[in-house]
């Protein structure tokens, strides 16, 4: 097998390991990174060679992006006290707390290459968090804060890493000039992600087609990250914000076909690109193999004891924080979405799964310092970073679902369909009001007129049923009934025109263009 060959394969494994995990419940990430350690076992299976440097910008840009497209700027305002906390404080700390355990039980790891291997293990991943815990029916709030937290630590960690392996590399460090680079490396990459964001809004107002704006989107993210990266700025920040501002103010409420498509688009990325990625972690496993050899029992010695300083240092940390949190939200006088419960403190401790950072910034640790001189326990490091990114990923991955089941973690439904309904009922209301202004401007004869102010009331009647008395209930349930027999015999109309056309491809004389623009026609027309 070779590499292009263990590509489809991850690909392929991908889009299988969403019905699978959805059948037996176990989120497609873990499946992928135990399909990738299956694969690194098999003798015939190469080993996986990607320049480490184009790990970060492949995968990080796409994977960020969409996950961003599933939350909003208010979401991130609203939870910025817990995402603070956890994001860079937690961070901050857990890369310390690992720097002096790791320092203390290898042998000779200097300082500075222990800050780097605290660094590259702290952040939880933002990709595994999304897809694992969004996937389990948790409360919107615990879900928005792990998002939060998961978007923005990278930039912390990365940062720290940055430093320690410059530190590591040169031997010299300097705590003023690390603040100063961690300053300047968010402004540079807020800036970045503003002006990347401003002109890809502007760039889409004259594109005036579909492929053409989804294409530029995809094409966005990685130019934010490597534009930043060229400034000396923080790329994952960079694509933050580029993605939050095109969120924002990039989204036109009538352009329906693009907003479909689009939605589709980025879920086949999303899918793939997080299956490869995850793959990619379970193959590493060749490397940690031939690390180890040997040395089995010290080494995983060392990265059991950093697996249990990762994660009870996250929840001695959330216990406090959460608490604090609390306090301060009292004080105020909105609702800030934060964990109510223990419960809830106890099912973020356990979702926080390292993932495609910690490998990628593992596997871009020098080979050599600037004396010439191997890089210090390269090798250790590695494995220890593998040795977490396995038992944080597999080992709560697979029980993070059960977890959330014997605890009744769950979404507050009722408050989600009070707030569809408030939707409906303010989607109904703008559209009579639309209707009045036109009857204003236009004479419409009564029977039209009361035609379209069922179709207002049927507009929020159909995002939610419940907004409605039950004889107007009763009366939409009857009119969906017609509408439905209507559209059922519509659809097979439409169904044997494309046939028809689609027969008439392959006649002598045909063009091809004409009938497939023949047939978008008959495809927009079946959308509505």
């Amino acid at each position: 097998m070779d590499q292009l060959a263990l590509l489809f394969v991850l690909l392929l494994g991908a889009v299988v390991s969403v019905p699978v995990g959805e059948r037996f419940g176990v989120p497609a990430p873990v499946l992928m990174t135990l399909l990738g350690i299956v694969l690194a076992l098999l003798d015939f299976v190469p080993n996986v060679n990607i320049p480490p440097d184009l790990i970060l910008p492949a995968l990080l840009p796409p994977l960020l992006y969409a996950a961003v497209r599933r939350t909003s700027w208010r979401q991130f305002t609203a939870n910025l006290r817990p995402i603070f906390l956890l994001a860079v404080a937690l961070v901050f700390v857990t890369t310390v707390t690992v720097a002096v355990v790791a320092h203390a039980i290898v042998p000779g790891l200097p300082i500075a290459a222990a800050v780097a291997l605290g660094a590259l293990v702290a952040p939880p991943d933002p990709v595994a968090a999304t897809a694992v815990a969004g996937q389990l029916g948790l409360p919107r709030r615990l879900v928005s804060i792990l998002e939060g937290e998961g978007l923005f630590n990278d930039v912390t960690a990365i940062v720290l890493y940055h430093v320690a392996i410059a530190a590591a590399v040169s031997g010299a460090f300097s705590p003023w000039k690390a603040g100063l680079d961690l300053v300047l490396s968010a402004v540079v990459a807020v800036a970045v992600g503003l002006v990347l964001g401003w002109g890809a809004n502007k760039l889409m107002d004259l594109l005036d087609d579909a492929t053409l704006q989804i294409g530029l989107t995809l094409l966005v993210p990685y130019a934010s990250y490597v534009l930043a990266e060229e400034f000396h700025g923080s790329g994952v920040l960079a694509v933050l914000t580029t993605a939050l501002f095109l969120a924002e103010y990039a989204t036109n409420a009538d352009d329906v076909l693009t907003r479909l498509a689009g939605h589709t688009f980025w879920n086949i990325v999303d899918t793939l690109v997080t299956g490869v990625a995850f793959g990619l972690i379970g193959l590493e496993l060749h490397n940690a193999i031939r690390t180890a050899a040997g040395r089995w029992a010290e080494m995983l010695g060392w990265a059991a004891a950093v697996v249990g300083v990762v994660v009870f240092v996250r929840l001695l940390w959330l216990m406090p924080a959460t608490w604090l949190t609390k306090r301060l939200h009292a004080r105020r006088d909105y609702d800030e979405e934060i964990p109510t419960s223990w419960r809830e403190t106890v099912v973020m401790w356990w979702s926080g799964m390292r993932g495609v950072a910690s490998v990628a910034l593992a596997l871009a640790i020098p080979l050599k310092t600037d004396d010439g001189s191997a890089f210090p326990d390269r090798d250790e490091i590695v494995f220890i970073a593998f040795g977490v990114i396995m038992a944080t990923l597999v080992l709560q991955g697979l029980t993070l679902p059960w977890l959330v089941k014997r605890l009744g973690v769950r979404a507050d439904t009722d408050r989600e369909k009070d707030f569809e309904k408030a939707l409906a009922v303010r989607a109904a209301k703008a559209a009579k009001r639309r209707l009045r202004e036109i009857e204003a401007v236009e004479e419409l004869p009564d029977e039209l007129s009361e035609q379209m102010l069922r179709r207002a009331f049927d507009i929020g009647m159909r995002i939610s049923p419940d907004m409605g008395e039950e004889e107007r209930r009763e009366a939409h349930v009857q009119r969906a009934r017609r509408l439905k027999r209507v559209r059922r015999i519509q659809g097979e109309m439409l169904s044997a025109a494309r046939h028809e056309v689609l027969a008439a491809r392959s006649e002598p004389g045909a063009d091809p263009e004409v009938v497939d623009r023949v047939l978008r026609h008959l495809d927009v027309r079946s959308l509505k």
